[in-house]
């Protein structure tokens, strides 16, 4: 059977891409004569059966935007048995017969309900965590870290200038890509992340050894997930003295957003287009990643149920070059 009507959601957390992407759905759909509808706000709009035709027109000029034109929320109720049914009967009642679903982890899971019960769809990776197993990088990732890397080195010439140590706190509660790699690429003195627990004691000590060697100002990155938390990092050097001012910025919410980078529309743009491709050729079940620098792609239960760990090279890596 040909696939003539199918669907597109963000969902979960918003990552710089998701447009890009969604842009790519739509304009490949439409080359093949196959009508899109965007589904708002996620599962939360997938139950309530908002739905909205889209064409070229309604993706022209998005490309650059961050954030989603479909809005995105987090739905608990489509986690039940229930919800799931519920969500399969208002895409029967639309006439839509395929999904691509934009998002994290908890997105792709709920996307592999839906495959479960038998209704065709595909994944595409969208967060900033890069915490997503089976691709190399997923979108808004590549956006993420030069908002970082911009951050770091705006703090840098703070910190040189007043003898400083700045403690700059980014996104990763359970994964501390971010951290590792913007610490990497910005030339941090100490990377903190949750896969890898240190002491304040240890921190308290490199710190002031770095003091003591004359370095004028030092810089941490520490994923919010890290253990000790920012907080109490930045208490306990304050209390003990280690030669630097302490002073804590927290990036939060502001690594989510902005225009994505050339890399993040590229890869919106080609995993966009190959799961639209992919789709009506009939393949479901598999979520679309970066294998290389090949579009390629692994199943939705592989992705959902393996960890993807950070490179222990790279931690190494950022030890070596922290001296």
């Amino acid at each position: 059977m040909t696939m003539r009507r199918i669907a597109v959601m963000t969902s979960g957390g918003d990552s710089p891409g998701m447009n890009p992407a969604i842009r790519a759905v739509v304009r490949t759909a439409t080359s093949y004569d196959v009508e899109v509808y965007g589904i708002r706000q996620a599962f939360s709009g997938l139950l309530a059966g908002d739905f909205e035709r889209m064409t070229n027109r309604d993706v022209s000029g998005i490309i650059q935007r961050g954030g989603t034109i479909l809005q995105t929320a987090r739905n608990l109720e489509f986690k039940t048995p229930q919800g799931q049914k519920r969500g399969l009967r208002r895409l029967n009642e639309h006439g839509i017969e395929g999904m691509i679903v934009i998002g994290g982890d908890g997105s792709l899971r709920g996307a592999l309900s839906l495959h479960n019960l038998g209704f065709p769809v595909i994944g595409i990776p969208g967060s900033i965590d890069n915490d997503i197993w089976g691709t190399n990088m997923s979108i808004g990732v590549d956006t993420a870290l030069n908002t970082i890397l911009d951050a770091i080195d705006k703090l840098r010439d703070t910190a040189s200038s007043h003898e400083r140590c700045f403690l700059l706190e980014v996104m990763g509660r359970n994964c501390g890509y971010l951290a590792l790699m913007g610490g990497i690429l910005g030339g941090a003195e100490f990377i903190m992340i949750p896969e890898h627990p240190t002491t304040l004691e240890q921190l308290g000590a490199a710190l002031e050894d770095a003091y003591m060697r004359g370095k004028s100002h030092a810089m941490g990155v520490i994923a919010e997930g890290a253990t000790p938390t920012v907080r109490e990092v930045a208490d306990y050097l304050s209390q003990h003295e280690i030669g630097f001012e302490v002073r804590v910025t927290v990036l939060g919410h502001v690594v989510r957003g902005g225009s994505p980078s050339a890399f993040d529309r590229l890869l919106a743009t080609r995993m966009g287009t190959s799961a639209v491709e992919r789709l009506i050729a009939g393949e479901t079940g598999v979520m679309i990643a970066l294998d290389g620098r090949d579009i390629s792609t692994v199943s939705l239960e592989d992705a959902t149920t393996k960890q993807r760990a950070v490179s222990e090279t790279y931690f190494k890596m950022a030890e070596v070059l922290a001296k």
